[in-house]
This record gives structure tokens, sequence and C-alpha cells, in this order.
């Protein structure tokens, strides 16, 4: 049995991104559908939920189903609308509990209204909570993200109340989804695959990326703890040089 990840309880990344991947590949790989492998990552979702929180991590981003996702088959869009319909309705007991906060990004007026309703429900009612922002990424695409900012940044021009010399990369980054968060300190991509599959490419210039082959039905505890490890390990320049990082 190997050994629990030693962790750094001052170096905790602040906000953590995830490409959950290889859920169906690990049913297939099972003989079993693919919504036995989403089925079966909700608990990893719940273990990782949990020791982010333990760990004092405080925004925790889950791309949950991507805009592309809409593509596939419509028997398993439907069955992941019903596992997140039911996750959420699950766990707002946890997370009122364990004092998180629940946020969602995306295009969300594309998901099914009774999907909307149990997510608004869940926002409304954790909103003052203030351990850990559990965010999920619903009907999200980084393109669509950037190119409805753009629009909403171009609107506000026309209507005078913002100038093309204002435009910085400050105000860019408010007119995302994730305005008000802090960038992800650490992506990570379970499954085996090394992209970013349209994931949070402004919000993520800057984050130590961590591909895994573990897939996500598997990727509990010890497999995240060890992520944060190898984060822990990262030397982050910002395009400095080591040698000011370590005079300052």
């Amino acid at each position: 049995m190997s050994q629990r990840p030693v962790i750094d309880p001052a170096r905790i990344p602040r906000h953590v991104a995830i490409v959950m991947d290889g859920n169906g590949r690990w049913a297939q790989r099972r003989h079993q559908p693919r919504l036995f492998g989403h089925k079966a990552g909700v608990e990893s979702v719940r273990d990782v939920v949990e020791t982010a929180r333990k760990i004092g991590v405080e925004i925790l981003t889950l791309y949950a189903f991507s805009s592309e996702n809409w593509k596939r088959p419509a028997s398993e869009v439907s069955g992941l609308m019903s596992f997140l319909k039911s996750y959420v309705q699950t766990e707002l007991s946890r997370m009122l509990q364990n004092n998180i906060r629940f946020t969602c990004i995306g295009e969300l007026e594309r998901l099914p209204v009774e999907v909307r309703e149990v997510l608004d429900h869940a926002r409304a009612e954790t909103a003052l909570n203030d351990k850990l922002v559990l965010n999920l990424a619903l009907s999200y695409g980084s393109r669509s993200e950037l190119t409805r900012a753009m629009r909403k940044i171009a609107a506000d021009c026309m209507a005078g109340t913002l100038s093309a010399g204002e435009i910085d990369e400050e105000l860019i980054s408010s007119y995302l989804d994730t305005a008000g968060m802090v960038d992800p300190d650490l992506l990570i991509r379970t499954g085996g695959e090394a992209r970013l599959s349209n994931f949070l490419l402004w919000q993520a210039s800057y984050s130590e990326i961590y591909f895994t082959d573990v897939m996500w039905p598997d990727f509990r505890t010890d497999a995240f703890l060890q992520a944060i490890a190898d984060f822990q390990q990262r030397e982050r320049r910002f395009g400095r040089i080591s040698a000011q990082l370590h005079n300052d």
C-alpha cells in the first residue's frame, strides 16, 4: 500500500480546476454502459470535494459538462442531466453542513428547466457559505465564454458606458463567467489525455497543469493529494527567473 503524499498546508493552491475525464472508458473496460462510469464518478466528486475542503482549497471548479458534450447520444446526455440533478439534490445538505458554497458557470440556459431549478435552489441556499466554493462548469466552453464576454464589452462600448481605452486584462476577466474568482493555480486532467479541451483557456494562462492516467472514477483522495503534492514541487516564476524568486 503506497504512502499518502505529505502536503504542506502553507502551499495549498487557492483554486483547483479539474477536467474529470475517463468515466466512459472506465465503464467500457468493465463491459458496462458509459453511464455506469458516470455514476461511479460521482463518488470521486464527493471524495475530492471533501478533501479540498479539509486541506483548505478555496475554489474547486469541476468540468462537469462541456458545450461540446451536447453532441453525445441523446440517451447519454439525458442520463448525465439526471445524474447532475440527483447529485445536487443529494449533496445540498452536505454542502450546508460543511459550509460549501455552490456556484455554476457556462451557458446554463441550455440546461433543462428542471435542472436549472435545482441549481438555482442550491446556489441560493448556500450563498452565504464561505469554507469552499464548489463551482461546476456546465454547458461550458471557454471560446464561447470569451465570445460572450467580447459581445458584452462591445455592447457597453456602443452604449457609451465603457471606452476602448479602459479595456485591459482585468476588465476582460470581470466580464467572464468566473468574474470575482482567482484564476486556477492548478489544473488537473484525469483519464490519460493531455489537452485542455476548451476549458478555462483565459483563466489557465499561468496554471500549473497536471495530467494523470488515472480514470476519474478511480481518482480519489490519495490521487488528488498526489496532484497537490506535485503542484507544491513546482517553481512558479510568472516570467521571472529563479534567482529573483529567492531574492524576494
